[in-house]
């Protein structure tokens, strides 16, 4: 990557914490089925990585696992820390992970891996993770099979989450084959809630002032045009999952 995209994409990054409520708020969580397959039989401590405000961390913890909660972002934290108390919420980064070796069963990835250096990464997973121990990542997608979210797709652009290629995720040594699963879902919604979601991406997060509003005003007048969405409506998603077992 040429070292202004590198500097760009750091920036969008850095982005989130001045929208963690926002993100809290809006953010999807992920479903069921996807966690389900996400997590290896019998794992009992589970290390989310780059949690965020802990939109999986939660559904983690509610199954009664030994939750470890990683996350760079200082506001990020705070915001988890407060949304999901019975987690254990450290300072840490993909690259360089604040834990021991062989001491977490899973290691869980939500809409992040996008961000960090793959090759590091996946070596720090493979350190903390005990033998048999898998690394598991999770993306949402708006479903743009649908028209109406084709449409969005246009208004919105696309980010750095948006533009990853699916069928091409590979985790890598020292991890076995990477598995996939895919599962759609729906979320109820409102155009108020479709609109701070938007405003959560980092890509409109750091855009200017003039082009954040004509994205949001945009989705605004897509939305409320459309005879067939009324004043709630399902928004649907497509949940892409990608686990790897290491030796």
């Amino acid at each position: 990557m040429p070292e202004g995209e590198h500097v760009e994409k750091a920036v969008r990054a850095r982005s989130f914490g001045v929208a963690a409520d926002v993100y809290e708020r809006a953010r999807p969580s992920y479903p069921e089925a996807a966690i389900d397959w996400l997590l290896p039989e019998g794992a009992r401590t589970v290390l989310d990585l780059g949690a965020g405000t802990g939109k999986l961390t939660r559904s983690l913890a509610t199954r009664g696992l030994d939750v470890v909660a990683v996350e760079p972002l200082e506001e990020m934290r705070t915001t988890l820390a407060w949304a999901v108390p019975e987690a254990k919420a450290l300072a840490g980064t993909a690259e360089a992970i604040p834990l021991e070796d062989d001491s977490v069963d899973a290691i869980t990835i939500a809409q992040a891996w996008h961000w960090v250096d793959p090759e590091r990464a996946t070596a720090e997973a493979a350190r903390v993770l005990r033998p048999g121990g898998t690394l598991g990542l999770i993306w949402n997608r708006r479903d743009e099979r649908v028209d109406w979210v084709a449409r969005l797709g246009k208004v919105m652009g696309a980010g750095d989450a948006e533009l990853i290629e699916m069928e091409g995720i590979e985790i890598g040594a020292p991890f076995g084959p990477t598995e996939t699963f895919v599962t759609d879902w729906e979320r109820p919604m409102n155009v108020d809630l479709l609109v701070e979601m938007a405003s959560s991406r980092s890509y409109i997060i750091t855009a200017t002032s003039r082009r954040r509003k004509e994205i949001l005003d945009g989705i605004r007048v897509l939305v409320e045009s459309d005879p067939h969405l009324g004043t709630e409506f399902d928004f649907p998603y497509r949940t892409y999952c990608f686990k790897a077992t290491v030796p």
